[in-house]
């Protein structure tokens, strides 16, 4: 066991809510904030089109997708607000759940992965999602260390580029991104109601926190932003992995803020700043009143450039 505790991820969940008080005016991407999620979490559903919810309150922002051929649901929350969570897609519909789709690996998108295969969901993933759960995870950000994840938590069908799916009198495109908060990252592309769940590729409108352990990098982040814009119209519904369901202007700000820090960041990086010299001269003051403290954030755009 090296210097970082091992930890299962429902322990890992566990201590981060006990410290969820005491944290309360950390940032987001602390994991005592990101990943303190009660069992007792009000799950909020919100109607979009064509047959497709989003349900809030617990992890990254869950899609559903109802249908005779079974809920499609893309990430799964945590596994602690199973009981919440499956109230809120019987509420939906009674159709079983037949698919789950991960959007990446992180553990408040795939914590749940178990107990909705148990339900009858086949798990879908990038190929690296599936390596990322079979395997022990280190996320240095965190200081936390993953074990591997449960058998029938694992993603049974993987893709390395794209996969298309026809469910439920619909058409779902999912395609890989390339590294970018991870390097597991896939888009979700709900066709016939242009919906697009770009997953942690956009929070909105926070920071993004980019996993540079597992294959993050801020160029990533910023290239997935322009092909979720490339993807979208003014119509386009877009559920980012976090925060508010937005639209294509708001995914447009968000993409400026992320080239903006970048270049802020590179040139006082190039003139032999030190992180602490450049979060002390605050580049990102005019986005912060929106975005949020921008601490965590310009160490990863620092770390990229």
């Amino acid at each position: 066991m090296n210097e970082r505790t091992l930890l299962s991820r429902r322990r890992f969940l566990a201590t981060a809510s006990l410290a969820a008080g005491a944290a309360a005016s950390a940032a987001w991407l602390r994991p005592a904030r990101l990943f303190a999620q009660q069992p007792a979490a009000k799950i909020k559903t919100q109607s979009l089109r064509g047959n497709v919810s989003v349900l809030k309150g617990s992890g990254g922002n869950i899609a559903v997708l109802t249908g005779k051929d079974g809920k499609v649901i893309v990430d799964s929350g945590f596994s602690a607000a199973k009981l919440q969570i499956g109230a809120a897609l019987n509420a939906l519909s009674t159709d079983p759940v037949t698919h789950l789709i991960n959007t990446h690996w992180h553990v408040d998108h795939t914590d749940g992965n178990e107990w909705m295969h148990s339900a009858g969901a086949i798990i879908l993933a990038h190929v690296n999602t599936r390596t990322r759960l079979s395997t022990t995870q280190t996320v240095a950000a965190w200081q936390t260390t993953f074990p591997p994840a449960p058998a029938g938590a694992i993603p049974t069908e993987t893709f390395t580029d794209k996969k298309t799916l026809h469910l439920n009198g619909t058409t779902l495109q999912l395609a890989y991104y390339g590294p970018s908060h991870t390097d597991t990252d896939i888009s979700i592309y709900f066709a016939d109601a242009d919906i697009l769940h770009a997953g942690d590729t956009w929070w909105n409108p926070l920071y993004p926190f980019i996993d540079y352990s597992t294959g993050g990098h801020i160029d990533g982040m910023i290239q997935a932003t322009e092909r979720n814009l490339a993807a979208s119209t003014v119509n386009t519904i877009i559920i980012p992995g976090h925060g508010r369901v937005g639209d294509k202007a708001q995914l447009t700000e968000y993409r400026d803020m992320l080239a903006a820090t970048r270049a802020k960041v590179a040139d006082l990086k190039k003139q032999g700043k030190t992180l602490d010299e450049v979060i002390a001269a605050k580049p990102n003051a005019a986005f912060d009143a929106k975005w949020g403290p921008a601490t965590e954030f310009l160490g990863y755009v620092y770390q990229g450039v």
